[in-house]
């Protein structure tokens, strides 16, 4: 029996994934689903992965810069960027994942023409997809803006409609549909709550550069964490997304 004891320890001190899982930050809906799949697939490999789920787009950096977690996957690039400029995290990309396209949607008019004037049009009120809306806007002719990479509200040099643009934490947009005309906001968000995102009036481009990352500290040299990229990074991960979302998410590695 003492034997038996001593050769477990030994097997686990070899394999310290297999003791001590990688904590990976997602945040709920989507990106945990696809997560429960490459935590499937890591486990076959013989790596252990703990999900951790967060409900807003702040804490899973905050939480990887402070070594409470190892990766997150949830954020895209030029999000990733503005918050380590902001608040100095030592974090960066490590991957590509998935494409999340904003969109924007109404429970009561069926095409961007249909919007009145003085209408109130609610849009994240982070800075990076503050500035994606903006830009979804002016594509879609709605608002004209300053030429700028990263536009604001302050930013909107013609606005004939005179549309009432809100700014609402990303989550809730969906929430507050029937309080507005259009709310612009994340695939994951409307997916999970439980709105069908080809109902979108309006959506970005495929050609969308806010492809979604898995970020890493920038010390962290793990073998780990690249055998998670690599297995995130699969052929089977990526049929079942296309299977899973149905075109909704699309993965871009």
């Amino acid at each position: 029996m003492k034997w038996i004891i001593t050769f477990v320890f030994f097997i686990f001190s070899l394999s310290p994934s297999l003791a001590v899982p990688l904590k990976v930050g997602v945040t709920a809906g989507p990106h945990a689903i696809i997560l429960e799949k490459v935590k499937e697939l890591a486990k076959a490999q013989g790596l252990d992965i703990q999900i951790i789920e967060f409900n807003d787009f702040i804490l899973p950096n905050a939480a990887l810069n402070d070594k409470e977690i190892d990766i997150n996957s949830y954020q895209h690039q030029p999000f990733l960027n503005e918050q380590v400029k902001t608040r100095g995290y030592k974090i960066k990309s490590a991957g590509k994942t998935v494409l999340m396209p904003l969109g924007i949607y109404s429970r009561t008019y069926k095409t961007i023409a249909d919007i009145p004037e003085k209408s109130k049009i609610a849009i994240p009120s982070d800075p990076t997809n503050s500035s994606r809306a903006l830009k979804l806007l002016e594509k879609e002719g709605l608002i004209k803006l300053k030429s700028s990479d990263n536009p604001s509200i302050l930013d909107i040099t013609e606005n004939p409609k005179q549309l009432n643009i809100i700014e609402v934490d990303a989550p809730q947009i969906p929430r507050i549909l029937d309080e507005v005309a259009a709310g612009i906001t994340n695939t994951d968000w409307i997916l999970l709550a439980g709105i069908d995102p080809k109902s979108a009036i309006a959506i970005e481009d495929k050609n969308s550069p806010y492809a979604n990352v898995i970020a890493i500290r920038e010390d962290d040299t793990r073998p780990e964490i690249q055998q998670f990229i690599k297995i995130y990074q699969s052929e089977p991960v990526k049929e079942f997304i296309k299977k899973e979302f149905k075109g909704a998410i699309i993965p871009v590695w």
